[in-house]
């Protein structure tokens, strides 16, 4: 789960994808225009934000056409907070980072190079600047 550390964010109202559950604290990408959850695959520029509140199936409006809430930085280098696949040492700092899910950096990957470590907290868990949405353009390739 990404938690904002440090730094500004703004929640804006995005339309979802209806009856998919979603994690709170979770990357989200477009897809055919509504949210759905980052995958290992997703590119950086497709990432809107982090998902407030989760969805469930228990949800009254699960099935409906809505929006919800995303967090989404407003500011460069806002710092996030977020499980690691295991192994970050002090030498993956400065280093960027793909997903292994939509809550979770994979430290063994670099192909999408969604999020940039700053700061190792554990073995387990970081702190890290995300490289997406504009910002995320730089790893568009021609």
């Amino acid at each position: 789960m990404f938690i904002l550390h440090a730094g500004r964010t703004k929640n804006i109202p995005y339309p979802v994808t209806a009856s998919t559950e979603i994690a709170a604290g979770s990357l989200v990408a477009f897809s055919s225009g509504y949210l759905v959850a980052a995958t290992s695959s997703t590119h950086a520029y497709e990432i809107a934000g982090v998902l407030v509140k989760a969805i469930a199936s228990t949800d009254d409006d699960y099935a409906d056409a809505r929006t919800v809430e995303v967090q989404v930085p407003i500011e460069n280098y806002t710092e996030w907070e977020a499980p690691v696949t295991s192994g970050l040492v002090a030498a993956d700092v400065g280093l960027f980072q793909d997903l292994t899910d939509a809550v979770t950096v994979n430290r063994g990957s670099s192909t999408y190079d969604i999020a940039q470590c700053i700061k190792v907290l554990s073995t387990t868990k970081g702190i890290f600047h995300l490289n997406i949405g504009n910002a995320g353009q730089a790893s568009v390739t021609a």
